[in-house]
């Protein structure tokens, strides 16, 4: 979400991933649809991710559990189905996993900058470093989607609102950290991997959005870099 603040035309905008990642969401699940009783092109995959019997046939008891996992995380129709969006979520929580506490080892995020808050659209993860020490994070954030993409590049946190509602859309942004126009950080209250995505807010967890605001403060550079998928 965002705000008409500053600079004209505005675009809106885990628990650290060095923990087990876990697929808690704060916002209430869609309602189940049909279980489906088909086949998914990602099948295999999808059951290994889930710890289901890989024999790349659906049964009952798959779609139940695929189901499950698409409720919790927004995915619709979440019918069981093992298709591209569902996997395309978990392939993407295998690589942010993966990335464990060396989230910079690209170096892409600068680090002559001092305290610096780094975004990268392309895994969907956030941290904030000092220098070349990681002081918090990675943890999964979600971004804009096609169409309301987050900026990238270099800038200043400029404004800070702890209990900022949105003038264009009128729902809550809590610690709401502005950096680009009416882009910022805040907390919501979706799953960090409800496709398809933000209206181009770094969206966080509230421990993550409440543990940011205690560590930044306005002025404090931000990087955004790489491109969401599907972007």
């Amino acid at each position: 979400m965002g705000d008409i603040r500053r600079r004209g035309a505005v675009i809106l905008g885990i628990t650290a991933l060095t923990a087990p990642l876990t697929f808690a969401l704060g916002a209430a699940p869609a309602q189940a649809a049909s279980c489906t009783s088909q086949t998914g092109p990602y099948q295999k995959q999808v059951e290994k991710f889930l710890g289901l019997p890989v024999d790349g046939k659906q049964s009952s008891s798959d779609c139940k559990v695929i189901q499950a996992f698409q409720t919790k995380h927004g995915i619709t129709p979440n019918a069981g189905y093992a298709g591209p969006v569902t996997w395309g979520v978990m392939d993407l929580m295998n690589k942010q996993k993966a990335v464990g506490s060396t989230p910079n080892k690209d170096g892409k995020c600068p680090v002559n900058k001092g305290r610096i808050a780094c975004v990268n659209l392309t895994l969907q993860l956030s941290w904030i470093q000092d220098g070349g020490k990681l002081v918090y994070g990675p943890v999964p954030v979600r971004t804009g989607r096609n169409g309301d993409e987050t900026r990238t590049g270099l800038t200043k946190i400029y404004w800070r609102n702890i209990d900022h509602v949105s003038s264009l859309y009128n729902v809550p942004m809590p610690y709401a950290q502005f950096f680009d126009g009416g882009q910022a950080f805040h907390s919501a209250s979706v799953s960090m991997w409800n496709p398809p995505g933000s209206r181009g807010c770094v969206n966080m967890t509230k421990a993550t959005a409440q543990k940011y605001w205690s560590l930044l403060k306005k002025g404090d550079d931000v990087f955004v870099y790489g491109r969401k998928p599907g972007t």
